[in-house]
């Protein structure tokens, strides 16, 4: 079941620290099979002044929950991609 996560689901967290907390999925790492959710798991981390962060500061990050450790609670709606209608005088060649 925890194979077919997708952005948007919402899942309910079944162990750990933020047990029995329902979150929605914002991103997906596939190849270390963790899930970042929205409000769950959120880190700040101080950057220091570097060339490309020149004010350095605070940055918050999400931290990523297994896989194992989240249940589906509702799929997300599948949205279908818009169809465009080709004008037939428009397409090159016709008559």
């Amino acid at each position: 079941m925890a194979q077919n996560l997708k952005i948007n689901d919402k899942v309910l967290v079944i162990s750990g620290d933020h047990k029995g907390k329902e979150a929605k999925i914002v991103k997906i790492d596939r190849s270390a099979r963790k899930a970042m959710l929205e409000g769950i798991g959120v880190i700040e981390r101080h950057m220091k002044k570097s060339y490309l962060n020149p004010a350095g500061g605070k940055k918050t990050i999400h931290v990523g929950i297994d896989w194992s450790n989240l249940k589906l609670v509702e799929a997300a709606k599948a949205v279908k991609p818009a169809v465009k209608k080709v004008d037939k005088k428009l397409k090159k060649g016709a008559k």
